[in-house]
């Protein structure tokens, strides 16, 4: 069986990362509407322009691919010889992603496995890869499924945001929403658990929040190393570089042992929700076979 992955646009793979992944790979954007505008994330919308627009409060909002949208690259790898495909997305608390690539799947030539990540930004990427390398080495549909799955699980995602307004008018806050009578006195570090976001921590500078962040960081890879695991990981952020490029010097000193140390951009849709000035930090161990590993 020659299986084929498709994530969304939100796991922030660049274009070297699909052309290179091990199985056949695409990816679906999600759309962002800036000031009555709609576009597609990663095709044309830019993120500094996408910052500039938050800052102005020009009104910003994201939705779904529409099913046609999964439909059309379903019907194209299967014409390209895929016999299945898992398709891989942003958790269904955060979006309807999920939901558009069901009801294409139900109407796919060939079978699809629809995985709710249950993550969102390089934490899904990675599980990606990995599902592609599994599939790479012959896995089938639902093994590489699994891959997906564990790996996602497994990923540890905590955030800084420079102010809650953003989270907050995307109605994307969850339990966090209790942070919002004092945001002025604190700055939290947010976490992606089970799917939504979670507050982790109260600190009272950005620079502490940061500091903390690598600590938190840190802590996840040596709790993954005890366990036997590699770990990549992944600083991301939305107009801040100085400050991610700072985070992720500081983690290749703290995990000298990782298997990789990188800087990205959060996109459009998560952009969208958190605002500019966010840092986000993915921690996530490879899988235990080597023969699935990125």
């Amino acid at each position: 069986m020659r299986v084929a992955l498709v994530t969304d646009s939100t796991a922030y793979l660049s274009s070297d990362q699909v052309a290179e992944a091990a199985a056949p790979l695409a990816v679906v954007p999600l759309h962002v509407v800036v000031g009555g505008s709609e576009r597609r994330e990663g095709v044309d919308v830019a993120v500094g322009d996408l910052a500039d627009a938050l800052r102005r409060f020009v009104p910003v909002t994201t939705s779904r691919p529409a099913p046609a949208e999964f439909l059309e690259v379903y019907e194209r790898l299967a014409a390209e010889g895929a016999d299945a495909v898992v398709s891989v997305h942003i958790s269904a608390d955060m979006s309807a992603t999920v939901q558009g690539a069901q009801l294409a799947a139900a109407q796919s030539p060939i079978p699809v496995t629809v995985v709710d990540s249950r993550v969102l930004g390089a934490a899904m990427g990675y599980a990606v890869l990995s599902g592609a390398e599994a599939a790479a080495a012959g896995a089938d549909a639902h093994a590489v499924a699994q891959v997906c799955r564990a790996r996602a699980a497994a990923a540890t995602v905590v955030f800084y945001v420079h102010t809650l307004e953003h989270l907050r008018r995307g109605g994307r806050i969850g339990s966090a929403a209790a942070l919002l009578g004092s945001a002025l006195a604190i700055k939290p570090i947010l976490a992606l658990r089970y799917g939504h976001i979670e507050p982790e921590e109260r600190v009272r500078t950005s620079a502490k929040a940061l500091a903390r962040m690598v600590d938190l960081a840190t802590d996840a890879a040596r709790r993954a190393r005890e366990s036997g695991r590699i770990v990549d990981i992944c600083v991301q952020h939305l107009d801040f570089a100085g400050r991610a490029e700072e985070l992720a010097v500081a983690l290749g000193e703290r995990v000298p042992d990782a298997g990789e140390v990188r800087v990205g951009e959060l996109g459009a849709v998560v952009g969208a929700h958190v605002g500019p000035g966010t840092v986000a930090v993915s921690v996530s161990p490879r899988p235990e076979s080597p023969s699935t590993g990125p």
